[in-house]
């Protein structure tokens, strides 16, 4: 597999769907609300079509899993690429221009290949496993951050099919308010990932994460030279074939990481 190839192809698939979603943001499109309480545009469907095409045309033998389609080809592919034509649909919908498009390629479930495309910004970050990250001025590697005498600024990610009542949950971000500076919740993850890859914030803590787009943002990240591991310490992937109970993750940078791992611990 000639990952650069897959690379070259993911970057112009993500940013012609990029156009095609400023393009058409100012104007008028339908929102509808889909399972777990978010919502799907015509924008999604649409990029989602343009990069669904490209992908299928230049790896026809590979599974995909896009947000909003679900699944086609191969269920025994080695393969697979994940698909989140519009990350943060939400935020679109109610005007605030905070949204990307996410694009990972995975070997038997491990992320191999990520790539994260700013719309807004007419931005591209990707990463190859084990050749690190590429930003829009070249490699990328999140610089040391000091410590914060007022606690780290963190972003917060969790699953649609995370409940308001969820005890862990809410023990969790309750624990977090406390120890951080700021606790930012996106509606976006993926521009979380790069926000971390690129030194913004200090850290990404996900309970229950959706698989589309972890993989491609987490792999930018660590390419970048952030840690990720789960709340039991130990190394986290990014693994597609986890279970939802199992894609919970703390992600930072060394210095932060017992920090934040015990933190998790005491709460959860």
């Amino acid at each position: 597999m000639d990952l650069e190839h897959a690379r070259r192809v993911a970057v112009e698939a993500a940013e012609a769907a990029g156009t095609l979603l400023r393009e058409r943001a100012s104007g008028t499109f339908a929102i509808r609300a889909k399972n777990g309480g978010d919502l799907v545009t015509d924008l999604d469907v649409a990029a989602e079509k343009l990069l669904l095409e490209r992908i299928q045309a230049a790896f026809p033998a590979h599974r995909v899993v896009a947000e909003e389609s679900g699944a086609s080809g191969d269920a025994g592919a080695d393969w697979t690429w994940f698909v989140d034509p519009l990350d943060g649909t939400n935020n679109l919908a109610i005007g605030l221009p905070l949204y990307v498009v996410g694009l990972a390629l995975c070997h038997q479930g491990l992320p191999r290949l990520g790539v994260v495309h700013d719309p807004v910004g007419g931005q591209t970050w990707s990463a190859v496993r084990g050749q690190g990250a590429l930003g829009p001025r070249g490699p990328v590697r999140r610089p040391q951050r000091p410590a914060g005498t007022h606690g780290p600024v963190l972003a917060w990610t969790q699953g649609h099919e995370v409940v308001r009542d969820d005890p862990a949950m809410r023990s969790l971000k309750a624990a977090l308010d406390l120890r951080a500076r700021r606790v930012l919740q996106l509606w976006a993850p993926l521009l979380g990932w790069v926000m971390l890859a690129r030194g913004d914030i200090d850290a990404v803590v996900g309970y229950r994460a959706e698989a589309v787009d972890l993989p491609g943002g987490l792999l930018i990240a660590q390419e970048a030279g952030l840690c990720v591991r789960g709340f039991d310490g130990r190394p986290f992937d990014g693994r597609t074939d986890l279970p939802a109970h199992r894609r919970n993750f703390v992600a930072a940078g060394p210095e932060l990481m017992d920090d934040l791992l015990e933190l998790v611990s005491a709460a959860t």
